[in-house]
């Protein structure tokens, strides 16, 4: 037991705290015995990828991001390189609901700010009093205050409310479920904030990045991957991946962890799970979203329960739905649109899997995935499957003009699995870690703290491993 440490939680960030742990293990002979702890009776989290004929259907994360380098490294050590895939080139695409009709998003517009000056200038996105105001970034000052700022105070404060309700909020929401209103600028896209403290503009820093990329593909070093990979398989692939080399018998799904007891005395601490069983350990990591954290921890450390509870949570739901290619007035050439709050429909967005990746949808078909619910939309969420479903093939009807029985769906639930990174996040997590810091021998991994994407889960699983083997010498 003194070598034995447990992860409680089997989604991408535990899975990789266990592989790190087991990977040090290794390379360091240090006689560890890691043992992973799953309340569901499978592992992954949302992360799941089901086969319906020659389809490919994703129920959660469908990608992840290269740009950020924790998840690309893991599958290389993996050794599993060889089954990513990049997007599709010939349908980069994204499209913006725009009163009730499909609008490309300008070519070079990056989240916030247009990198390509015709393109801006030409599309109907924008009024031309908006593209001014936006055109006005150039000389808009740094934000005085170091103060937390929401997302969207910054956006209306340098490119204006256009830019905001009618591209920022639908994109943003898109990653985050959420309400630009109440998201931490700091804490979802610290680059921009660090752009505009550099550079001062934001447009500016991002025509001078992008000068620098097209000088690097002039040289032949350009990025072998695109900025989103998946697996030729699905996600699923990773997280099989990861837990085949966890050691036999380390894993045990099916086992809620209810509680946590410390021994001060003699530095360690025992897991208690709804089945009675007791595991006495050395170290913890608790790799479950906060909520659930701070139930286990509450009895011990009540404060450090209460600043995990304040994490919000959005719930959101995925239709994805099958057709024929023939099915649609005009084959879709896009990754997809994205749907503001201000247009009122009963979707967050949808994505053309099949255009989006190749291998999703057999020759002559497409697989789309629709969105719903998140924290503008709660109560859509809350609607029955089947309610659901006629929902989104209603507004698909409107807005692509496929009108046809899908030839099958599927509706895929996740409550209370976006963690919502509201004004203030940062100091409520360094007043958590601050907390743990008196607590040797538990960390903490997973969505809920520094980025919600699957290159951070990677990232967070594998520090909170160092950092506990760094704390046990």
């Amino acid at each position: 037991m003194s070598r034995r440490i447990i992860v409680v939680g089997g989604g991408i960030a535990g899975l990789a705290a266990a592989h790190r742990l087991v990977e040090l293990d290794r390379e360091r002979s240090l006689g560890l015995e890691v043992k992973l702890l799953e309340a569901a009776p499978r592992l992954g989290g949302s992360i799941a990828t089901e086969r319906i004929g020659d389809f490919l259907v994703e129920a959660g994360p469908d990608s992840f991001i290269t740009e950020k380098p924790w998840a690309l490294r893991l599958c290389e050590r993996l050794g599993i390189t060889s089954r990513l895939i990049s997007t599709q080139a010939a349908y980069q695409k994204v499209y913006v609901v725009h009163r009730g009709a499909l609008k490309p998003l300008p070519e070079g517009f990056f989240l916030l700010a247009p990198t390509r000056l015709w393109p801006f200038l030409r599309t109907p996105l924008f009024s031309w009093s908006g593209k001014l105001r936006m055109a006005c970034e150039l000389f808009v000052r740094r934000a005085g205050t170091d103060g937390d700022e929401s997302l969207a105070a910054f956006v209306r404060r340098r490119f204006g409310a256009e830019a905001l309700d009618r591209v920022a909020q639908p994109l943003v929401g898109g990653i985050y479920a959420a309400d630009p209103e109440k998201l931490s600028l700091a804490a979802t896209m610290p680059r921009f904030l660090e752009l505009e403290r550099r550079k001062r503009s934001i447009i500016w820093a991002m025509w001078s990045e992008q000068w620098r990329r097209s000088r690097s593909r002039l040289s032949g070093s350009g990025a072998r991957w695109s900025l989103f990979v998946t697996f030729s398989g699905g996600m699923q692939e990773f997280v099989d991946a990861v837990a085949n080399r966890l050691p036999e018998a380390s894993v045990r799904v099916g086992t809620p962890v209810i509680g946590l007891e410390r021994n001060a005395t003699q530095g360690t601490w025992t897991l208690c799970t709804s089945g009675g069983e007791r595991f006495d350990t050395t170290a913890v990591i608790l790799a479950a979203p906060a909520y659930r954290s701070a139930e286990i921890v509450a009895p011990l450390a009540a404060d450090l329960a209460d600043d995990l509870n304040a994490i919000p949570y959005a719930s959101t739901a995925t239709v994805s739905l099958a057709y024929r290619e023939e099915d649609f007035p005009h084959a879709p050439d896009s990754f997809g649109f994205v749907v503001p709050s201000a247009e009122a429909r009963k979707l967050m967005a949808c994505t053309f899997s099949s255009m989006k990746y190749a291998g999703r949808a057999p020759e002559g078909h497409l697989l789309l995935r629709a969105f719903v619910g998140g924290a503008l939309q709660p109560s859509l969420f809350e609607d029955d499957d089947a309610t659901m479903e006629n929902n989104v093939r209603h507004e698909l009807a409107s807005l692509l003009g496929v009108k046809a029985e899908p030839l099958f769906s599927r509706v895929r639930r996740h409550p209370r699995s976006m963690p919502q990174y509201h004004v203030g996040h940062g100091e409520r997590v360094r007043r958590i870690e601050g907390r743990l810091s008196g607590l040797s021998g538990l960390a903490l991994a997973g969505s809920a703290y520094h980025g919600v994407g699957i290159a951070d889960c990677v990232h967070s699983g594998e520090e909170a491993a160092e950092k506990i083997l760094a704390r046990l010498g």
